[in-house]
């Protein structure tokens, strides 16, 4: 089975991972787009927390007896801005009419219900900066280990033009921590101009996985095991959204011995 996961071209939705579709236990993700005027209901699992991210547009938002108006404010992944979310608890129906054009993420994991439904707000996301030089990407924290939420970890990254990102190349596969933790992830890419391509491979030690990939506008990577380093091209800008989950809330990694050499100096 491939770790690539292409989009539609057309429809709402765009694309889909389960835990089956995946052969894991913990990351789900789904990305569709929502017309103007339109309303849906999307509905969590009695066994699974969401994090609802609105990429792009406007949208109001109810859950149960709690309602949003007016969440959402980017016209595109790629504006310098932090995006709205909205966490869920297992069960949850999430109720969404769209205000304008829109594009939503969500994103599950297994919990129990520890947690209300609330709205995460851009204001408190933190923004920081990863690399140097051609490795310089810019990142949001949507959802990190230091918020509430029973499995789910949501961040969201740019990478400019001919840059790396994820790298040097990093895994989290082994229950090691504070050294490295198990987490699966998902990689939701946006390119701009939408028609270039990144490029992502997924590896392991012993090479029993060694995939690598030409990622279009809208695909899914996934990342069961092993290190998962992206290259955008001269020209195009890269955008992904990822989604991780695993036994243990936290984000511990291991560089690539082999390529540390680059960060060691």
């Amino acid at each position: 089975m491939s770790l690539l996961v292409k989009a539609a071209a057309e429809g709402e939705a765009i694309v889909t991972v389960t835990p089956q579709s995946a052969n894991w236990k913990h990351v789900g993700f789904a990305a569709r787009r929502l017309p103007a005027g339109e309303r849906r209901t999307l509905a969590l699992p009695a066994d699974r927390e969401g994090c609802l991210v609105v990429l792009t547009g406007t949208v109001d938002v109810r859950i149960g007896e709690r309602s949003w108006s007016a969440v959402g404010d980017r016209t595109s992944v790629f504006d310098e801005r932090s995006p709205h979310a909205i966490y869920a608890p297992p069960g949850s129906l999430f109720e969404i009419t769209a205000s304008t054009d829109a594009e939503l993420a969500l994103a599950s994991a297994p919990a129990t219900g520890r947690f209300e439904a609330r709205l995460i707000d851009p204001a408190g996301m933190k923004r920081s900066v990863r690399g140097t030089g051609a490795n310089t990407r810019y990142v949001c924290d949507i959802l990190p280990e230091t918020e509430p939420a029973e499995s789910l970890l949501v961040v969201e990254v740019l990478t400019p033009a001919g840059h790396s990102s994820s790298y040097p190349p990093h895994k989290h596969d082994t229950d090691a921590v504070p050294d490295e933790s198990v987490l699966e992830e998902t990689y939701y890419h946006r390119i701009d101009p939408p028609q270039g391509f990144a490029f992502q491979r997924v590896y392991t030690d012993e090479r029993d996985i060694d995939e690598s990939m030409a990622v279009g506008d809208h695909d899914v990577v996934m990342v069961p095991r092993g290190y998962h380093p992206v290259v955008m091209p001269h020209g195009y800008r890269g955008y992904y959204l990822n989604v991780m989950a695993g036994p243990r809330r936290a984000w511990h990694f291991r560089n690539d011995p082999a390529h540390e050499w680059m960060i060691a100096r």
